[in-house]
């Protein structure tokens, strides 16, 4: 029999039976609606082998649409990235300052970007380079949509590396202070690497948002992105616009879903090397008065032998 869960009490008979029964009956509406959804595409002719085929059989529809718009796609997340992580954590730091002249400021900067829409961030970006900046038509977009996914994400990472750092027990803090440690080196030395394991399923779920958002600069500021890509493909190929939404939609699920699991990769690692270790293997949780499975039999701890 398995141990009860802490969340809730391990469920009977009836209740087993039960959760069985809701299974088959979420199963049945499930293969219900797909199989409508699949009727109704084949009624509209949008299940007929012309519309598909070319994803397999015609290598254009890849090597001119579909990788160069997935490029753009990946080049932008990857600057709004790499400029919004260093932003947030800098501005997330600043909130927690014991300085008022630091700790308003940085308050209201994080704020005021959180309240405004990503799309009008872009387009106001846009609107500014266009008046007061010599770049190029085609440059343009690219700079308006990371513009605007860095101010807006990175308020919001801002906000992840607050709630992170606030989510650690106070006792770390007072122990570092304890041994003569600065606020700086508090920070740098003893919150933050504990901090980061904590924040890392936020901060990934924020990358995939960079991810996905890069797709309005393609809506709106006509920005090459692989969304973007569906109107020529469509143009080209008997008008298969449900056929590349779906090929365009599956990509989008494979690039978020290897984001993902290398997070939860990075962040069992980081927290297996947080772990204190004896005798070369983690420490277990173990009854007071009873020795450490990790140590060897015999060995000196200053009281006897174990």
């Amino acid at each position: 029999m398995s141990a009860p869960s802490v969340l809730y009490d391990a469920p009977g008979p009836k209740a087993r039976a039960r959760n069985i029964g809701y299974t088959v009956v979420f199963g049945v509406v499930a293969v219900a609606l797909a199989w409508w959804v699949l009727a109704t595409l084949s009624e509209k002719g949008q299940l007929a082998p012309e519309l598909w085929s070319p994803f397999v059989s015609d290598g254009r529809v890849w090597t001119q649409f579909l990788l160069p718009g997935l490029g753009n796609t990946l080049f932008a997340a990857f600057l709004s990235v790499v400029l919004a992580l260093p932003i947030g954590f800098v501005f997330g730091i600043a909130r927690l300052s014991d300085h008022k002249w630091i700790r308003v400021p940085a308050g209201a900067v994080v704020e005021f970007f959180r309240a405004i829409p990503v799309l009008l961030l872009m387009v106001f970006a846009s609107e500014l380079f266009s008046l007061y900046t010599d770049l190029d038509r085609d440059s343009r977009p690219l700079f308006a949509v990371v513009t605007g996914l860095v101010l807006y994400n990175g308020s919001v990472m801002a906000e992840i590396v607050r709630a992170g750092i606030l989510s650690l027990p106070s006792g770390q803090g007072e122990a570092a202070s304890a041994l003569g440690l600065r606020k700086g080196q508090t920070m740098r030395i003893v919150l933050l690497p504990q901090a980061v394991t904590a924040m890392l399923p936020a901060i990934v779920s924020q990358l995939v948002v960079i991810l996905k958002d890069t797709a309005l600069g393609g809506a709106i500021l006509t920005f090459s992105e692989l969304l973007r890509t569906i109107r020529p493909i469509a143009a080209n190929y008997h008008n298969n616009v449900i056929a590349t939404l779906v090929v365009v939609g599956l990509i989008y699920v494979v690039m978020n879903t290897l984001l993902t699991t290398f997070a939860t990769w990075l962040e069992k690692r980081l927290s297996r090397r947080g772990r204190p270790t004896v005798g070369g293997g983690p420490i277990e949780e173990q009854a007071p008065g009873m020795e450490f499975t990790g140590m060897r039999t015999g060995e000196n701890t200053g009281g006897g032998t174990l």
